[in-house]
C-alpha cells in the first residue's frame, strides 16, 4: 500500500465570511499543493474542506498520515463521528450534526484509506502547515478580487 503525507488548513475571513483552504499531498518526492475557496463559509468547513478535497486525489486506497492544526478536524474523524453516525448522524443531545454531509464524506474517505490523524498547533512554525496556511490565504484573496 503507498503511503502518502498529507497537511491541510483552512481560514476564514469573518467567521462566517469568504474562506479558503489549502492542502499538501507528499509521496516518495513528489509533492502536490491544492487549494480552493468559497464566497460564503465557515473556518470549520473550509477545514473539512481541505481534508476532503486532498483525500479525494488519490486513485487508490493509502496508508495516509494526515497532519491538521482543526481539533474540531481531527477529534470529529477520530472520536465523535462513530457516535454521530451510530445515532443517524445526530449529537448526544438530538441535534443535527452540523456539517453531517462534509463529515459523511471524510467517513467514506476513512474507510478507503489507512489514515493516521496528527494535530499540531497552527501558526507555530510547522513549515507545510505555514504553507498550507499561506494556500488558504491566498485562496481567499483570489475569491474576493473575483467577487469585485
Amino acid at each position: 500500500m503507498k503511503h502518502v503525507d498529507i497537511w491541510t488548513d483552512g481560514a476564514c475571513s469573518g467567521n462566517p465570511g469568504i474562506g479558503g483552504w489549502g492542502a499538501i499531498l507528499r509521496y516518495k518526492d513528489s509533492e502536490k499543493s491544492i487549494q480552493g475557496a468559497a464566497a460564503s463559509t465557515t473556518n470549520n468547513i473550509m477545514e473539512m474542506k481541505a481534508v476532503i478535497e486532498a483525500l479525494k486525489l488519490l486513485k487508490e486506497p493509502c496508508e495516509v498520515d494526515l497532519t491538521s492544526d482543526s481539533q474540531y478536524v481531527i477529534k470529529g474523524a477520530t472520536q465523535w463521528m462513530q457516535g454521530w453516525k451510530a445515532n443517524g448522524w445526530r449529537t448526544k443531545d438530538k441535534k443535527a450534526v452540523k456539517n453531517s454531509g462534509l463529515w459523511q464524506d471524510i467517513e467514506m474517505l476513512n474507510r478507503m484509506h489507512k489514515i493516521t490523524w496528527h494535530w499540531i498547533k497552527g501558526h507555530a512554525g510547522h513549515p507545510e502547515n505555514e504553507e498550507c496556511d499561506r494556500l488558504a490565504r491566498e485562496a481567499i484573496a483570489d475569491q474576493r478580487e473575483a467577487l469585485r
